[in-house]
C-alpha cells in the first residue's frame, strides 16, 4: 500500500468543505490537551515545539473531533514534584482528557500512578523508557491508559553493550541518576556488559543538586575501569565528567541519549569527548521519516537533531489522531482504546502531516482503520502500549552531533535477543 496523499488543492477542498458541513464548529469550540514536558531545560524546549509543530498541522487539517486543538504546555523543570502539580492543574482545572508526557521516567511515572489513572486520562509519552512502565502495565495497573512512543530502555542498554564490547573494553564503571529511569538503565546496562564479558567495576548513583560528586567519581575510579558509562541527565552529567576528567579518568566514554545535548558537549567541552560515543532509539530509513525531516527543516530552518523530537512528534500526531477517532466528547478511556484504529497495520496508510490528517478524517468516518507512518515510522504498540525501534550510535561533532552507526530494528532485536 501507498501512503495516501493529498494535493494542496485538495486540501483547500477538504478544508473548505468541512467548513460546510458540520466540522466548522472547529471554528465554534477548542479542545484542550495537556502537555508535561521540561521546557526550562534547553533539550525540553524542542520537544516540546515539536509536540506543539503536530497540533499546528492537524488545526490546518480542521482540528480533531470537530474542535481546534489547544495544548496546554506546563514546565515539569525534571521534578516529579513539580511535574505531579503540573499534570493534576491540567487534568483538575483544565479538564484535559489527553496527557502528553513526560520526558523523564521518573517525572512520568508519579504522573501516571497518581494523576492520569486516577482520573481516567490517556498519557502518551514521547520519551520515558524505563521497563517499570511494562511492568505496570503486565500487573493491570495502567488500565490501558499509558502509552510511549520511545523504546525501551532495554534497546539503550543492548546497544551501549554492543559499543563496549566493539570498542574491546575491559572494564567499566557505571554512573547513574538516581531515580526511576536511571536504577532501570543501570540494572540493566550491568546484566548486558556482563553477557558481552565486560566487567562492571561499580555502579554509581548520583543524586540532584549536590555541591559536588566528588565522593561518587572516586568511588566509580576506584576499580580503574577502563571506560565510563553515563546514564545522566546535562546538569548532573556535566559536573560529575568534569570531576571525572579532573581525577585522572579516561576519556573512553559511553552515553545514553539523554546526553544527545549542546549543553552538555559545550559545558563539557568538545576537546574532552573526542572518545565518547553515545547510544539512542532511531527513525527508520523510511519515507515518512524523511518527510517529517524535510518538514521540521522547513518550519524550524534546522535539523532534528536533539533527543526525542520525533518521538514527540509522533506521540502528539497519535493522540490527536485517536482523540478523531473516539469523537468529541470522548473519555480519556475512549481516546486510549481507539488508540487501535489509528496504528492498526491492516488499515488505510496516512502520512504524517496535515495532508494525512484529511485523508484520516475521511477514512475514520466511514469506519474504517489508519496505519498512521510518522516520524519514527509505522508506529505498533503492544498491549502494554510500548513500541520497538532501530538504534543508533552517535559521536558529538562542532555542529552537534553525527552518525556512526545505524542499527536496523531486525539487528537489534536479534542482538538482544542473543545477550539472553
Amino acid at each position: 500500500m501507498s501512503i495516501i496523499r493529498v494535493s494542496r488543492a485538495s486540501i483547500g477542498l477538504a478544508l473548505g468543505l468541512s467548513a460546510v458541513s458540520g466540522a466548522a464548529y472547529a471554528q465554534d469550540c477548542t479542545t484542550k490537551i495537556g502537555a508535561v514536558l521540561p521546557t526550562s531545560v534547553d533539550w525540553g524546549r524542542p520537544i516540546a515545539e515539536t509536540a506543539q509543530f503536530a497540533v499546528d498541522q492537524v488545526n490546518a487539517a480542521g482540528g480533531a473531533a470537530g474542535c481546534q486543538i489547544e495544548m496546554v504546555l506546563r514546565d515539569t523543570q525534571v521534578d516529579p514534584k513539580v511535574g505531579v502539580d503540573a499534570a493534576k492543574a491540567l487534568v483538575d482545572l483544565e479538564g484535559v482528557k489527553v496527557l502528553l508526557g513526560a520526558v523523564s521516567s521518573g517525572v512520568s511515572m508519579p504522573i501516571l500512578t497518581s494523576v492520569t489513572v486516577p482520573s481516567g486520562v490517556m498519557q502518551m509519552s514521547c520519551c520515558s523508557s524505563s521497563t517499570a512502565f511494562t511492568g505496570l502495565s503486565e500487573e493491570g495497573k495502567t488500565n490501558g491508559l499509558w502509552y510511549r512512543t520511545f523504546a525501551t530502555t532495554g534497546v539503550q542498554s543492548a546497544v551501549g553493550a554492543k559499543v563496549a564490547a566493539d570498542k574491546g573494553y575491559k572494564s567499566i564503571a557505571i554512573l547513574y541518576k538516581n531515580d526511576d529511569w536511571g536504577q532501570d538503565m543501570a540494572r540493566l546496562i550491568a546484566a548486558d556488559f556482563a553477557a558481552v564479558g565486560v566487567e562492571v567495576t561499580a555502579s554509581v548513583a548520583i543524586n540532584d543538586a549536590q555541591p559536588n560528586y566528588r565522593a561518587e567519581v572516586t568511588d566509580a575510579l576506584s576499580g580503574q575501569p577502563e571506560a565510563l558509562y553515563l546514564a545522566l541527565y546535562p546538569a548532573e552529567g556535566t559536573a560529575a565528567v568534569r570531576e571525572w576528567l579532573s581525577l585522572g579518568g579516561t576519556q573512553n566514554m559511553i552515553l545514553a541519549n539523554s546526553l544527545k545535548s549542546d549543553e552538555f558537549r559545550d559545558n563539557v567541552g568538545l576537546q574532552y569527548l573526542g572518545s565518547a560515543l553515545g547510544t539512542d532509539t532511531a527513525s527508520p530509513r523510511s519515507e515518512s521519516a524523511d518527510a517529517f525531516r524535510a518538514a521540521y527543516q522547513e518550519r524550524f530552518e534546522a535539523e532534528p537533531n536533539g533527543p526525542g523530537l520525533a518521538n514527540s512528534y509522533d506521540a502528539a500526531m497519535l493522540a490527536l489522531l485517536a482523540m478523531e477517532a473516539a469523537g468529541k466528547d470522548a473519555s480519556g478511556a475512549d481516546v486510549a482504546a481507539a488508540m487501535s484504529r489509528v496504528t492498526d497495520p491492516a488499515g488505510t496508510p496516512v502520512s504524517a502531516d496535515t495532508a494525512g490528517f484529511v485523508a484520516a478524517k475521511e477514512v475514520l468516518a466511514g469506519g474504517g482503520t489508519v496505519m498512521f507512518q510518522g516520524a519514527t515510522g509505522d508506529v505498533r504498540f503492544d498491549e502494554n502500549g510500548d513500541v520497538s525501534a532501530p538504534a543508533v550510535i552517535w559521536s558529538f561533532s562542532e555542529s552537534g552531533t553525527e552518525e556512526i552507526e545505524y542499527i536496523p530494528l531486525s539487528d537489534v532485536d536479534a542482538f538482544i535477543a542473543s545477550l539472553k
